[in-house]
């Protein structure tokens, strides 16, 4: 079980400082509850992570939903959960409550 001092909801730090410190690199498997749960949001790796977080946690709803529109930002599927389970994707994720915010962490391979 997390103890308090890792609840962003109770953290006193600033949204910038919350953000880097609700950040990393996880599995799948840690993301499959959030994704079950409606709270995951696919960031396309053409948009900053830090600059989507940020947005959420300033509340800049038309600029969230410039992004939606342009499909810069996913509510993930089925589909899109069975093949990173498949494919063991590793992420880089960031919770923005009640959202966690999830990239994929781009390989030497998805360059070549």
């Amino acid at each position: 079980m997390l103890e308090d001092k890792f609840n962003p909801a109770e953290d006193s730090l600033s949204e910038a400082e919350k953000l880097e410190k609700y950040s990393g690199e996880v599995e799948w498997s840690y993301l499959r509850p959030h994704f079950e749960a409606g709270n995951l949001i696919y960031v396309d790796p053409c948009l900053d992570l830090k600059k989507a977080g940020i947005a959420f946690a300033e509340d800049a709803q038309e600029q969230v939903q410039i992004w939606l529109k342009a499909g810069d930002l996913v509510q993930p599927c089925r589909q899109h959960a069975e093949y990173w389970e498949s494919a063991q994707i590793t992420f880089h994720a960031m919770i923005v409550r009640p959202f966690i915010l999830a990239q994929p962490v781009e390989s030497a391979e998805t360059h070549a």
